[in-house]
């Protein structure tokens, strides 16, 4: 059935093995560990290379043009989130992840080869921005086509565990991201690291999507003949028509799921080096720390949500981001010790579990397999451009103009945001497309009564 019925998926039809639905998980999940590992590598190593393609200013200004590049990467998400989603649900999600995977292999590539400004001048930082768009358009895709797959994989009253999986990875490749950086801070010097060592992660990152890409290859597709056919199918003005309040509810708690994920995770390393004073080596040991332990949290959690639900999920998470946002990183500003910095840290990162074990989930159950990639990809790419990607670029704006606080309230309101929207989310367990009536819609007050 489409519209307001439950929809079929490939994987719901009972014929597929056992074995089937672990190489189908191993593929998305392994695809979206590498991913994420080339996004976030960037990152960790701007430290690093900035001044080789932006040399001239302090070391605030050149960590500040490294994340608007990073935050480029964002803005082309939407794209990637339409193109891919589109491409998904009218071929095929395996077809979508395999071209996916081939593009962010390919920036990551460029990455490590690029020349600095020193060599090619202004050239440099084009060509590395470049880069970044690309594998922005690469993660754009990822995370819609991704998040789909593994909750049609999944089968009634175990996809809050298998969904979780897409944050186990996207974290693991965050976590091997960070640890890679570490182990090469034990053998090479910072002077080594910033004239060549930082090039390592990306090639790296290169070969891990090459394998990844002849692993995605023995994937069953989810998506049913029948629903690829449809007129429907992958249409923007199909999912706005019929779906118009899903798509500005998931746009909404993205907003506040990413930014305060960015937060707890891509900024804080900086943020404890630049407000707490403390060594670029230690906080690297404590977010490795934190963020394993995080890595571990997200199939409890998602355990927890096949017991209690999608919606309970999303109002603790909101709630207490909301609450907590503000004490929280005022202590973090002013913490000096390492233990102390951890337990913090794992506090916030705690709260965001509520979210990211189910945030894959929660989007895919409030669309029907038509136009399911699609309607998961490209408004959390929308949210996530404008609050994730931005939240590193935002905070260390503020830094500059001696405003480092108004960040810590910036965060809290968008989560208080995200939380007025999570009460207007249906019950999903009754109303979503993958196990209940699929009359999401109908549940969700209309916005133009203040709901």
């Amino acid at each position: 059935m489409t519209g307001a019925g439950r929809t079929e998926s490939a994987a719901d039809s009972g014929h597929w093995t056992l074995a089937q639905r672990i190489r189908g998980v191993l593929g998305a999940c392994a695809g979206n560990l590498v991913e994420w590992f080339d996004f976030y590598v960037y990152s960790y190593t701007s430290i690093y290379f900035a001044a080789a393609f932006f040399p001239s200013g302090d070391q605030v200004s050149q960590l500040l043009a490294t994340a608007v590049v990073f935050a480029v990467g964002f803005f082309m998400r939407p794209l990637g989130g339409w193109l891919f989603g589109r491409l998904a649900d009218r071929k095929g999600r395996r077809h979508s992840m395999m071209l996916s995977v081939t593009m962010m292999c390919a920036g990551s590539l460029m990455v490590a080869l690029l020349p600095t400004y020193e060599q090619v001048g202004i050239a440099a930082p084009a060509l590395l921005l470049l880069a970044r768009m690309i594998q922005g358009l690469s993660v754009g895709a990822e995370y819609g086509t991704g998040a789909t797959y593994l909750s049609e994989v999944g089968n009634k009253g175990r996809r809050g565990l298998l969904g979780s999986f897409q944050y186990v990875t996207l974290v693991g490749g965050q976590l091997l991201a960070i640890l890679l950086i570490v182990i090469l801070e034990q053998f090479l010097s910072k002077a080594e690291l910033a004239a060549w060592g930082w090039r390592i992660p990306f090639l790296v990152g290169a070969l891990g999507g090459l394998v990844v890409l002849v692993l995605r290859r023995t994937m069953q597709e989810t998506a049913t003949k029948s629903s690829m056919a449809r007129k429907e199918a992958g249409s923007v003005a199909a999912l706005w028509r019929g779906h118009k309040r899903a798509v500005i509810v998931i746009t909404l708690f993205t907003c506040g799921g990413s930014l305060y994920f960015y937060t707890f995770t891509n900024y804080m390393q900086k943020f404890l080096v630049l407000s707490g004073g403390m060594d670029v080596k230690t906080v690297s040991l404590i977010m490795t720390a934190a963020l394993l332990c995080f890595v571990i949290l997200q199939p409890l959690m998602g355990m927890l949500c096949d017991r209690i639900g999608l919606k309970a999920h999303m109002l603790l998470f909101t709630g207490l981001a909301a609450l907590v946002s503000v004490p929280l990183l005022y202590a973090l500003e002013v913490v000096r010790t390492p233990m102390t910095a951890f337990l913090l840290v794992m506090l916030g990162l705690t709260i965001n579990a509520f979210y990211t074990a189910i945030a894959g989930l929660v989007k895919a159950d409030m669309f029907p397999i038509e136009v399911r990639a699609l309607g998961v990809g490209l408004p959390y790419a929308v949210g996530n451009a404008l609050f994730g990607g931005t939240a590193e670029s935002v905070a260390l704006a503020l830094r500059q103009a001696k405003l480092d606080e108004a960040f810590f309230f910036y965060v809290a309101g968008v989560s208080a945001l995200a939380f007025l929207a999570s009460l207007c989310m249906p019950n999903l367990k009754q109303h979503g497309y993958l196990d209940g009536d699929g009359k999401v819609e109908e549940n969700i007050p209309p916005f133009r009564r203040g709901a």
